[in-house]
């Protein structure tokens, strides 16, 4: 296996034929400063196209793009799962940039070139940033946290199981569309529980009344959305196609990411 930084290299001056598979990583995500919609389209669309040309005429048999979830648009508060057969409406150049690139993709693919889509939500694990990462941060410096009793869903892949995801992608050879989560979704105040138990933090959970949550939502909806809304996928299609159960649960995922936040920190 080698690591190869688009960053460093052109596609064209890396050499696919010692290659059998080709894992393509590169993005541009969400960024907080603003940047050129043609640059998500330049990176997350044409690179990844290039790489794959490049490869399939090298004669690599298999290409796995990591996509994202946002090619289905902002789902946030769905009442139902989103699955592997829900529409694709994706609303911001990051989604539809992921999305070009799947259907650029599947143009390459043929018999002696297979292509293997992995859309995932949140991924989460050692190193954690954005979100995730500041959920932890909260846990560990305020003891009361407006958390309590959010009866919402949402689904996340631990990064050790997408690890997973991919290992019986490649060792299967297998083409189509895949959903990458954990098994089961949880709610942000089950999250954030289980942050605080691995952190050896004691922190009290307040239900914040409904009408602080409405007032709240007109002035940040994106953020009041993420926290207390519903975002959940069904990728039962993906685990019966692949006979595929990844292997940690959540509970597991989310004690080693905080293992390894407090061992970083330990280091710094």
């Amino acid at each position: 296996m080698e690591e190869v930084s688009l960053l460093e290299r052109k596609p064209e001056d890396i050499n696919f034929n010692q290659f059998t598979s080709i894992i393509h990583l590169a993005a541009i995500v969400h960024q907080t400063k603003k940047i050129s919609e043609n640059v998500y389209f330049e990176i997350n669309r044409d690179l990844c196209l290039k790489v794959a040309e490049n490869a399939k005429k090298a004669g690599v048999k298999q290409f796995v793009f990591l996509s994202t979830v946002k090619v289905y648009g902002d789902n946030q508060g769905s009442p139902k799962p989103i699955n592997e057969d829900s529409p694709c409406i994706p609303d911001d150049s990051y989604g539809k940039s992921k999305l070009e690139a799947e259907l650029g993709l599947r143009k390459l693919e043929d018999e002696n070139f297979t292509v293997s889509v992995i859309r995932t939500p949140l991924v989460y694990g050692a190193g954690v940033k954005a979100n995730m990462l500041s959920i932890m941060k909260l846990c560990e410096r305020l003891p009361i946290l407006p958390f309590g009793k959010v009866d919402n869903k949402r689904s996340f892949t631990f990064v050790e199981n997408l690890v997973a995801y991919i290992d019986c992608i490649i060792e299967k050879r297998v083409s189509g569309l895949f959903i990458a989560k954990d098994k089961d979704s949880i709610s942000t105040s089950e999250l954030v529980k289980l942050i605080s138990k691995y952190l050896r933090k004691k922190v009290i959970l307040i239900k914040v009344p409904e009408i602080f949550l409405k007032i709240g939502n007109l002035f940040f909806p994106q953020i009041l959305s993420r926290l207390y809304g519903s975002l959940e996928f069904d990728n039962s299609k993906t685990l019966e196609l692949l006979d595929f159960n990844p292997p940690y649960s959540t509970e597991e995922g989310i004690e080693r990411m905080v293992d390894s936040y407090i061992a970083q920190k330990a280091n710094d």
